[in-house]
Order: C-alpha cells, then sequence, then structure tokens
C-alpha cells in the first residue's frame, strides 16, 4: 500500500480532523473551488453558446461566404446579375470545407397597407436553399415552397408582422422602384404562408424571404441570372482561410467576401468574449489557488508535531509534502465535483427553462443560449485540478524547514 496515501486518508477520514480548528478554513477553500468552477462553466457555455447562437443568425440570412459580381457594393440590393451556370455550382467539390452552397438575390421593396408602410428587402430564394435555421426561427405557419410554378409565398418577420399588424394568411402588396419603367414603380402581392422571429433585430426588421423568380422577372433577369452564390462551411472558425480558397477557385469577374467581413463590428465585438472568458477562468483558478494555499499551510501548522514524528522515524520531507497534497487532491476534487453538479444543473435549466432573458436589441438574441459539451468541461475540470495542485507544490515546501525536535515539542 502506498504509504503517504495511507496516512492521508487516515487524516481525511479522522473524526477531529472534521472538527479541527482548520475545518472552516477547509470548508471556505472546497466552497470557492466550487464557485469557481461554477463561474467559468457559465462563462464558457454562455459565452461560446452567445457566439454561435449569432454566427448561425448570421449565416442563416447571409450565408458563410457570398460570391457576387465584382461591381456589386454588397448593399442589400442585386444591382449586376451573375450567371448561375458556374463550374462550382451546384457542388462546389474544389474546396472539400464548403458544405453547402446556394443561389440569392436581394431587391429592396416597400410593404404597402391602408394604415402603414415599412422598407423592406425581399431575399430571393430558391430549391437549393438551406431551411434549416429557419426551421427554429418560425413561429407560425410552414416554409414556403418553390419547387413548382413560380410562387406568391413569403416568410415574414414577427417584428415587421406587428407593426403592419398584420397576420398569417394575409395578402401584402409591395411595390419596386423599377429605374427602366415608365412609372418607376412595379408591384407585386404576396401571401404569408409564414412568420419568423430570428431575435436579430437587424435582420428581422427588413429580410422578407421570397421566391427568386419574382426577382429576376422585376429586374428582367435572364431564367439563369442570380444576384449571389451563398456557401456554408465546416469549420466557421477558419472561414477566412476557406474563403480564400473559394476567392482562388472561382472566375476573375467574381468577388468574395465572407460575413465577418460584411458584418466587421458584430464579430469583432463577439471576438472579445473569447478575452472575457480567459479572464474570468485566470482569476476564477487564482482565487481557488490562494483559498486552497491557505487552507494547505492551516493543515500543515494542525499537523506541526506528527510531521516531527514522521521525519524522526526517518520520512524524507518529500513523502510528507505527498501525504498533504493527496489530502489537498481530496479537497479540489470534492470542490469540483459540487462545482459541477450545480454548474452543469443551472445551465441545463437555462438552456431547457430560459429562465434569463436578454435584450435582443443588445445582444441579438432573446435568451441566454447555453452550449455544452463534454470535451471543454473535462478539460476545464482538468485544468483546474493541475494548475490548483502546481500552486500547492511552492507551500508545501515549508514541510522541509521544520525541524523534528522542536516540531513534536511543537503546542
Amino acid at each position: 500500500m502506498n504509504f503517504e496515501y495511507f496516512i492521508a486518508r487516515r487524516i481525511i477520514a479522522a473524526k477531529e480532523y472534521k472538527s479541527s480548528v482548520s475545518a472552516p478554513i477547509i470548508k471556505i477553500a472546497i466552497v470557492a473551488i466550487a464557485l469557481g468552477l461554477i463561474m467559468m462553466l457559465i462563462s464558457i457555455a454562455t459565452g461560446v453558446g452567445l457566439q454561435k447562437k449569432i454566427r448561425e443568425k448570421v449565416s442563416a440570412f447571409q450565408g458563410d461566404i457570398i460570391i457576387s459580381n465584382y461591381d456589386t457594393n454588397f448593399s442589400n440590393d442585386s444591382q449586376i446579375p451573375i450567371s448561375r451556370e458556374q463550374d462550382f455550382y451546384p457542388d462546389f467539390t474544389a474546396v472539400p470545407e464548403v458544405t453547402h452552397i446556394q443561389v440569392m438575390a436581394l431587391k429592396g421593396g416597400v410593404i404597402r397597407t391602408e394604415t402603414d408602410f415599412e422598407g423592406i428587402v425581399l431575399k430571393g430564394v430558391a430549391t437549393d436553399y438551406h431551411w434549416d435555421a429557419f426551421e427554429d426561427f418560425l413561429v407560425e405557419g410552414t416554409l414556403p415552397d418553390y419547387s413548382g410554378a413560380i410562387s406568391n409565398e413569403v416568410l415574414l418577420s414577427s417584428y415587421l408582422a406587428n407593426r403592419l399588424q398584420l397576420q398569417l394568411g394575409d395578402r401584402i402588396t409591395t411595390h419596386f422602384f423599377d429605374e427602366e419603367s415608365s412609372n418607376k414603380i412595379r408591384s407585386r402581392g404576396f401571401d404569408i404562408v409564414g412568420i419568423y422571429s430570428s431575435g436579430f433585430q437587424e435582420f428581422d426588421e427588413q429580410f422578407v424571404i421570397g421566391d427568386l423568380r419574382h426577382i429576376q422577372l422585376l429586374n428582367r433577369w435572364e431564367d439563369d441570372q442570380i444576384g449571389a452564390f451563398e456557401l456554408l462551411v465546416d469549420d466557421f472558425d477558419r472561414v477566412g482561410e476557406i474563403g480564400m480558397k473559394v476567392y482562388n477557385e472561382t472566375g476573375s469577374d467574381l468577388d468574395m467576401q465572407t460575413i465577418r467581413d460584411k458584418y466587421y463590428s458584430i464579430f469583432e465585438w463577439l471576438d472579445l468574449f473569447d478575452f472575457n472568458i480567459a479572464l474570468i477562468i485566470g482569476i476564477m483558478i487564482l482565487v481557488a489557488g490562494i483559498n486552497m494555499i491557505t487552507a494547505l499551510l492551516v493543515l500543515i501548522l494542525e499537523r506541526t508535531q506528527m510531521i516531527g514524528i514522521l521525519k524522526a522515524l526517518g520520512s524524507s520531507d518529500w513523502s510528507i509534502r505527498k501525504v498533504f497534497l493527496y489530502n489537498a487532491m481530496y479537497l479540489i476534487g470534492v470542490g469540483l465535483f459540487w462545482g459541477n453538479v450545480i454548474g452543469i444543473g443551472l445551465l441545463l435549466l437555462q438552456k431547457y427553462g430560459k429562465f434569463f432573458p436578454l435584450d435582443p436589441d443588445t445582444y441579438y438574441v432573446t435568451e441566454a443560449p447555453v452550449y455544452l459539451d463534454v470535451s471543454y468541461v473535462l478539460l476545464l475540470n482538468a485544468g483546474t485540478f493541475v494548475l490548483c495542485l502546481l500552486m500547492l507544490l511552492i507551500p508545501s515546501f515549508i514541510i522541509s524547514k521544520i525541524s523534528p525536535v522542536k516540531a513534536i515539542r511543537f503546542e
């Protein structure tokens, strides 16, 4: 049997240990580790969750990478069409990181009712559109079907529906500006078959999802002409690198832009979360480590006579240090256990109960999103355990300074 481990177990199991002077200090150290882990779990789960949620929402409306005409100024109106007939469509096999490619076009317009009007952007999509995100956004009705003849079905946001007092099934009249027409205005009637809410007001207040063929007719384009291609990638963290690969595989008359470039300010704000998470983790581990150092020093002081006896019997300094380090490992483990139980429990409550709402005008989401992954939970536990233990190696060195004769006589 491991001698040091045996002594450490006897100390932990002793009744006087639980009612000693060090007991409240030990409890404080355990609570500090538990609270630190809870804070770290919450900061990572909500921080990463918010980043992923906003990325998914932006991708749902704009894709991860946009390919358009070089002369297009990337406004919310497709001025110059490009041909659908490209080597990379409908499968972008040259860049394996591209998981999906779809066509679209944008057209600015105005929805007019008897009492109100609102400026909108009609986003025209086709049968290849990736509807997965909008299935989550859908709050009423169904998704439109563009597989047959040209369709008047559209998706309208709940934000626009509330402002214009529209409901599911209503018919809306939308006016579009046309420079080539004599009356300058062309109108289209659309039927609302679904109402969505992404919580991203910047998009909800302007985008109406409709049939791409309407924009082709309004702009007098050919059947094979579109506004842009939208690409989805398998790893958003590498979207810049993947974007350059895409750019190298497209023609000289086509331009490429990632959504990180298009919405630079949003993603710069999201990147700040990485620094905040790292700062919180650093502070929490430091606080937990300091509390454990205090607890260890009190344990050593309380067991000074035992240290002297063990030294007198021939135990080495490192052997005695291991006794207290085993003891500290037990305390760190208890703190981590309760930290995981409470922290993960709170995160699961938020994930499925959505008890903590957020202001969508500030955070682009209606509630604090939670991202739970076993890998980062295990890594966080292992990192906290190892770092706290390393911090305890220095104070445990005080054992080598204790004289056996003075320690045995110590009161």
